[in-house]
């Protein structure tokens, strides 16, 4: 999970980087879908490592997909959908913040989700740990996300 318009270059490159991670582990990725920032990028890394691409767009017609999303699931909900996001993911991970991605953190921890934050900073880090210590993971870079996914997969 991560922000569309307003990803940073870091945010885009943690997230490419992570997709192509997750797909070399065999796992499924799971985004919010759309031809933006976080989303984009790591579909684009998932696919190009040969992985399957989910993505749960916002949308009524699925017209906002990236192209690198295999299946498409059109929800016509907005924002809504980042529930959706949440409760079909085993484990939530973030790349940078912005609004959209605050509220599938909180979404996720309300429902008892592990969830690592990576390139978050310190400030959102600091309000979701307080909220949820024994669901709130940090990582640092892809590998200690990939390292941290494995140990909440088991």
């Amino acid at each position: 999970m991560g922000p569309g318009a307003g990803a940073t270059e870091k945010d885009k490159k943690n997230a490419y980087e992570l997709g192509k991670a997750i797909a070399q582990k065999g796992w499924v990725l799971l985004s919010g879908g759309r031809y933006q920032g976080v989303m984009d990028a790591v579909s684009h890394g998932a696919q190009d490592a040969g992985g399957l691409v989910v993505g749960i767009l916002p949308s009524k017609d699925g017209s906002d997909a990236s192209k690198a999303v295999d299946i498409r699931i059109v929800t016509a909900m907005g924002g809504a959908r980042n529930v959706i996001n949440v409760l079909s993911s085993d484990v939530v991970v973030t790349c940078g913040m912005g609004a959209g991605t605050s509220s599938e953190v909180g979404h996720s921890v309300k429902v008892g989700k592990p969830t690592i934050l990576l390139g978050t900073g310190k400030k959102a880090e600091a309000f979701f740990k307080e909220i949820a210590p024994e669901l709130v993971y940090t990582a640092k870079n892809v590998n200690e996300t990939i390292d941290l996914i494995k140990k909440l997969l088991k």
